[in-house]
């Protein structure tokens, strides 16, 4: 997802992580200042820029820039920003003004004001900080990534000369537009790499050479930071001639965290839901849903499957819990503790598949959330594959109102007509 103004960027490569280990990680997540900052750091071209959290420290900053234009941004994690509504009654994350002196006024419709634009929940997200920024006109736009491939064992780099707009459309309509370059991870980005993809970008003269600069710095930022993706869109050319990184997206490798505390620090999580980020501190997967039964997996696959199930029989799933793999009985009763929290939970379904994950852990679990947190839903457990026999004799033992069932589909069924009887 592209933290730009309007448009949302899909990478057109593979872009994958290599895991260490088998639990789930929450994703870093950078606000846009964030990310620029960081591209500075390793001499990226970007806008000249400040952030400000009130409106008097945002109308100095527009002062202080000294632009002919200025660009006022709601900072969030989300896109299509400049479309967005305020519920102070302002219309747009994004507003540009050649007057430094509206910019206090502005701001203070943004700060502490909620923003929904079409990526963000219904009741939009607070806006607790701005960027203001040096507005530059663009007189071309070019897309321009680094991204892991699994095709081709490591980085690639991805251009096309079409930038500003969704590059899938561009490669499903223009295939010819995008060029791609695969990196040595020994040698990095050769100056011949450079120079031919800033020329397949359109970059012409002392743009050429100024451009391949811009890239191979790209490159320098996506090893410092561990980057599984760095995105840019629109990598603009100005009437000035200069190059410029307008917008960016990074994605970072999770596993690299032990070595990039300080990018890590950077991991806002005040926009994050809070029973995503109390999951997260137990390596579970949880994603929230309007629905009234509970699902309990492991595995993303299952899990997706365990919805759908659920929709087929009437029912409607109220989130997505995945376990993974490494599973361990106080996750599970951690598991519990979330699901039972939600007041929209009417009944909790478990289907779990145990190919690495030992089935006994988790009716241990299971028994000992029942008791503990005095389950009032109904529970239905299907359960398969390692030690499964002595799993289903620690439920059948274990006194408590558990409904077992056979299959993915008897479950469904239990669970959806658990709730029609209360």
């Amino acid at each position: 997802m592209c933290p730009s103004d309007n448009t949302e960027v899909k990478p057109v490569c593979l872009i994958v992580s290599t895991c260490a280990q088998v639990s789930s990680r929450r994703w870093l997540n950078l606000q846009e200042y964030q990310s620029k900052k960081l591209m500075q750091e390793s001499g990226v071209t970007v806008q000249r820029f400040y952030v400000a959290d009130n409106a008097p420290d945002a109308l100095q900053a527009a002062k202080r820039l000294g632009a002919k234009e200025i660009v006022l941004k709601a900072q969030i994690l989300a896109g299509g920003r400049g479309k967005g509504v305020f519920d102070s009654g302002l219309k747009g994350g994004v507003h540009l003004t050649k007057d430094p002196s509206v910019v206090g006024e502005l701001a203070n419709r943004m700060l502490g004001y909620s923003l929904t634009t079409k990526q963000t929940p219904k009741e939009g997200v607070k806006v607790k900080m701005v960027m203001v920024a040096e507005a530059l006109d663009i007189t071309r736009e070019t897309y321009f990534a680094i991204l892991m491939d699994r095709a081709c064992n490591g980085p690639v780099m991805v251009g096309s000369p079409q930038g500003g707009m969704d590059i899938e459309e561009v490669a499903d309509k223009t295939p010819e537009l995008i060029f791609k370059e695969v990196i040595d991870i020994f040698e990095g980005v050769r100056d011949d790499q450079a120079l031919r993809m800033a020329a397949n970008l359109g970059f012409k003269g002392p743009l050429e050479r100024q451009a391949a600069d811009q890239i191979k710095r790209l490159y320098d930022l996506f090893l410092k930071v561990d980057a599984t993706q760095v995105e840019v869109n629109p990598l603009g050319e100005t009437p000035e001639g200069q190059v410029v990184c307008f917008d960016a997206k990074i994605n970072f490798d999770d596993n690299a965290e032990f070595r990039q505390k300080a990018v890590f620090a950077l991991d806002d999580m005040s926009e994050s839901d809070p029973t995503e980020t109390e999951a997260a501190k137990w390596d579970l997967k949880y994603i929230g849903l309007d629905g009234n039964i509970a699902c309990f997996v492991n595995g993303a696959g299952l899990a997706m499957a365990t919805c759908d199930i659920i929709d087929l029989h009437g029912g409607k799933p109220a989130n997505f819990l995945d376990l993974g793999g490494g599973v361990k009985e106080k996750q599970v009763y951690e598991a519990f503790k979330l699901l039972t929290a939600d007041p929209k939970v009417e009944a909790i379904l478990v289907n779990i598949f145990g190919g690495i994950v030992n089935c006994a852990i988790i009716a241990n679990g299971i028994t000992k959330a029942c008791r503990e947190l005095e389950l009032k839903v109904p529970l239905v457990v299907r359960l398969e594959g390692t030690n499964v026999q002595e799993a289903k004799r620690i439920l059948s033992e274990s006194g408590l109102p558990i409904v077992a069932a056979n299959d993915l589909e008897d479950a469904a069924k239990k669970a959806v007509a658990a709730i029609a009887k209360k």
